[in-house]
């Protein structure tokens, strides 16, 4: 007679079976179980959570995680959920609906819990720059070039001129910023929610007209010939989304241009993961492109929207690459667990692009009644 232990077994693996995915298999991203009566228990009784969190503790192993979550994820198997786990993930729902996840009195926990977690992690990951955000591989053979290219390409949509002003929101490590000032002659106030990012971001942009500011996007003022905003819209919120916009208007003059650089979703999701909420990006949520234009439809108009979400995968698996390779030398300071928290996070979002369920957006918008032609460039 099957134990316990098997029939749960035969349960995960027959919601696996459509992404060609075994458990203990001899593929490379069939997952290895360790321990699987703490395996099927988190799993069951925590889901998404659970899985990441029983891979945080060993549980279980997989050579290639990212095709593992690119298969799970083309297949849709994280919709497939437990009858027992649908009341949970419905009350996650309402609370998501009900309550400001992204309010100013949050703005800066995911600065302080995600960004502030130690610069020498991310200078051994990023590139020189340390620019935290999906390159531009059309022609690039490196990360330092994809990162460069996609420096270039945003310059250029937004058509910058020597002594224009330009607002960066959610500015890192100041790498955009320093390279517009440089490149191009103009005067940066850049904006972020992380001590180590702006105090870090000052200093490489030291003797550059480039200010570092940690303020949030609510509390700006001024106005500016161009407005960019790479990686932070994910931090936004969907309630927030019309006071996001409207201070982009508020902030930017006639005939400027902002641009929008976000990580988007292919199907409109109530919730964020629930793992990746807890452990890595605390209050965020991947927008989907009715929720994007929803909010600006009145006051901007789009002059362009570019995807380019599987350049993603690729930026992702160097960074993993990187991370691996310096491993030994931030192991002492960090922690088992953390790395393979933080390695478990670079593969399931190079699986989320891989899949098509994540994308990644550039919008080119500017204020109704901007009497200049726009062509945007590739």
């Amino acid at each position: 007679m099957p134990t316990f232990s098997d029939r749960v077994l035969g349960q995960i693996q027959a919601l696996l079976e459509p992404a060609g995915v075994r458990l203990n298999g001899s593929h490379p991203w069939d997952p290895q179980i360790h321990r699987p009566d703490a395996f099927h228990q988190k799993l069951f009784s925590r889901w998404s959570l659970g899985l990441g969190e029983s891979y945080m503790d060993g549980d279980w192993d997989c050579e290639r995680l990212d095709e593992f979550f690119n298969r799970v994820l083309w297949a849709r198997v994280d919709q497939k959920v437990p009858p027992g786990l649908r009341l949970k993930i419905t009350l996650e729902v309402l609370r998501s609906r009900l309550t400001n996840r992204q309010s100013r009195d949050r703005a800066f926990q995911v600065g302080e819990r995600h960004y502030d977690v130690g610069n020498d992690l991310f200078e051994a990951m990023l590139d020189s720059r340390m620019i935290y955000s999906c390159g531009y591989w059309a022609r690039a053979a490196t990360l330092e070039q994809a990162q460069r290219d996609k420096l270039e390409l945003i310059c250029r949509k937004l058509e910058l001129k020597p002594g224009e002003t330009l607002l960066d929101v959610g500015c890192g490590w100041g790498g955009l910023a320093r390279y517009a000032a440089e490149n191009y002659q103009v005067a940066v106030l850049g904006i972020t929610v992380s001590k180590e990012q702006q105090h870090l971001a000052q200093a490489r942009c030291e003797g550059l007209p480039v200010t570092i500011r940690l303020c949030d996007y609510r509390d700006l003022t001024g106005s500016f010939d161009k407005i960019v905003s790479v990686g932070m819209f994910e931090h936004v919120g969907p309630k927030n989304y019309r006071t996001y916009f409207d201070a982009a208007m508020r902030l930017l003059k006639p005939e400027g241009l902002f641009l929008l650089h976000t990580i988007g979703s292919a199907a409109t999701v109530p919730t964020t993961d629930s793992w990746i909420d807890r452990y890595i990006f605390p209050n965020g949520h991947l927008p989907s492109l009715p929720e994007i234009t929803r909010p600006f439809d009145n006051e901007l108009q789009l002059e362009d929207w570019h995807n380019f979400g599987h350049d993603y995968d690729r930026t992702l698996m160097a960074w993993h690459e990187r991370f691996e390779a310096a491993w030994p030398q931030l192991a002492p300071r960090y922690g088992e667990r953390f790395g393979r928290m933080w390695r478990y996070y670079l593969l399931c979002c190079a699986g989320l692009f891989r899949s098509g369920e994540g994308r990644l957006w550039q919008l080119v918008l500017s204020r109704r009644g901007r009497r200049a032609e726009y062509r945007a460039p590739r």
